[in-house]
């Protein structure tokens, strides 16, 4: 089945099931004041590019970047469904971020992910992709249940 990406609003209908599958995860182990993503109608601004992944015109993931200063990105609630995961689609999704934030002019990329065991895989994405542990950035301040990780994005020729 041919694999898409592309920016959708995420307040499109299908992508309820997603968003609900992001929150329960998010809530199964993370303390309540450690948990940083935002809610569906908040990633509907101007600041902010919101991306889906989609197999046969079906969701199974999403991910979006958010300009916190006009050289700096970060990546706000990425998440695939854990019957579609094993098969690239979380790299491809990263990777359609990163070459967003490249292409309006981002030289870094940052992003806040969860210590637990559930997000190992997450964190192991990340720095695959050249993303390295970073203090606390932007808003966010050090959390004993959070990751900070950043990459230098190379520069436009």
């Amino acid at each position: 089945m041919d694999v898409v990406i592309g920016r959708e609003s995420p307040l499109a209908k299908d992508l309820a099931p997603l968003f609900e599958r992001h929150t329960a995860d998010m809530h199964a182990d993370t303390p309540p004041e450690s948990i940083h993503m935002l809610p569906r109608a908040a990633l509907e601004r101007p600041e902010i590019a919101f991306f889906v992944l989609r197999e046969g015109g079906v969701p199974l993931g999403m991910g979006a970047v958010k300009r916190i200063a006009p050289d700096h990105g970060e990546i706000k609630s990425m998440h695939v469904l854990a019957e579609a995961r094993g098969r690239g689609h979380s790299r491809r999704l990263l990777t359609a971020l990163i070459a967003h934030a490249q292409a309006e002019g981002m030289a870094r990329l940052s992003l806040e992910t969860g210590v637990q065991p559930t997000f190992i895989a997450a964190r192991a994405l990340y720095a695959r992709a050249g993303f390295v542990e970073c203090a606390a950035f932007g808003d966010y301040r050090p959390d004993p249940n959070s990751v900070f990780m950043t990459i230098d994005l190379p520069g436009r020729d």
